[in-house]
């Protein structure tokens, strides 16, 4: 067996067609089905089901991905112990972020982590949190910076920081002119209970999003289901399109710090101030190399320092 058959056979379970794997993995269809009929042969046995699709793994196929990912997981653990061991002076880690963090916590931190670190290469794996923690688990990524809760059994994870969820309404809302609630993140802002806005439009985040049950778990403790007007991947949308008078939603306090839309809306704190913790978080199992230690160790270090105007700092120069 070898490992470029495990990495393809693996690629055509996870995009569920042949031919989607082959343009993932820039080969042609053919040459891809040629390979997994090979294996097949080999093994003397289907690893597929090819009667439905996406195509399903045969019990046999399932015993071969999971065998294949434990290999290649064995092999870069190999090698990155190897590298340890050696104590040689380049590594390199592939993190796992939303693009809300990438933007709003790793734009301020890698620049200082490459300055004390330059020997350590960092790649970026941008996805929701739900998706990010199912690439963390096949072993896509080294870390993956997510949100509570997470499965303990399955991940080792350590809080960085918690950030409040605020009120984002329409500048035109009734309880945001009743209020006088201000356009932008202030140390004392209005309190409003939840149930005010039952008969408010929401706008919602996707499914995948963590926030998005958050907030029907929120709505659902004050005693409503939330009208839901539109949809978004996108925690800047949100937030511009509660300016412009489409609806009300939750936002985290660091997009509220750190983004303002050309058309802000009006915030207010919950009652009950809800919070949620971010956290960073690995596989139970999987091996940190040196490098993914002193990412982790860095990363709580920067969220630990005093943030201004309630953001994360920016990235220090070194002193």
């Amino acid at each position: 067996m070898e490992f470029r058959q495990f990495r393809y056979i693996l690629t055509t379970a996870k995009e569920g067609t042949i031919s989607k794997a082959a343009q993932k993995l820039y080969i042609s269809q053919p040459s891809l089905s040629q390979l997994i009929a090979g294996v097949e042969k080999k093994i003397g046995a289907p690893l597929f089901d090819r009667s439905v699709t996406p195509l399903r793994p045969t019990a046999i196929g399932s015993l071969y991905l999971e065998t294949a990912r434990r290999i290649l997981d064995l092999d870069e653990e190999f090698q990155q112990r190897t590298d340890d061991m050696l104590k040689r002076s380049a590594g390199s880690i592939t993190v796992g972020s939303s693009p809300f963090r990438s933007t709003y916590l790793l734009s301020r931190f890698l620049p200082g982590f490459q300055r004390d670190y330059p020997q350590i290469q960092v790649r970026l794996r941008e996805s929701t949190t739900r998706q990010l923690e199912g690439l963390a688990q096949d072993g896509s990524v080294d870390i993956v910076l997510s949100l509570a809760p997470i499965d303990l059994k399955q991940f080792t994870a350590e809080e960085l920081f918690q950030e409040e969820l605020l009120l984002a309404l329409p500048p035109d809302h009734p309880l945001a002119v009743h209020y006088g609630l201000p356009d932008r993140l202030s140390p004392s802002l209005p309190v409003l209970p939840l149930a005010a806005l039952r008969d408010t439009p929401f706008i919602s985040l996707h499914p995948e999003q963590k926030i998005h049950n958050h907030m029907m778990t929120l709505c659902a403790k004050a005693g409503f289901a939330p009208q839901i007007k539109l949809e978004t991947r996108s925690l800047e949308a949100a937030q511009s399109l509660a300016g412009a008078g489409l609806g009300a939603t939750l936002l985290p306090d660091t997009i509220v710090a750190g983004f303002r839309p050309a058309q802000p809306p009006c915030y207010a704190a919950l009652d009950i101030h809800p919070h949620r913790r971010v956290l960073i978080a690995w596989r139970r199992s999987r091996y940190l190399s040196q490098a993914a230690r002193a990412f982790i160790r860095s990363l709580r270090a920067f969220c630990s320092l005093p943030a201004p105007n309630g953001i994360l700092p920016e990235a220090q120069a070194p002193q």
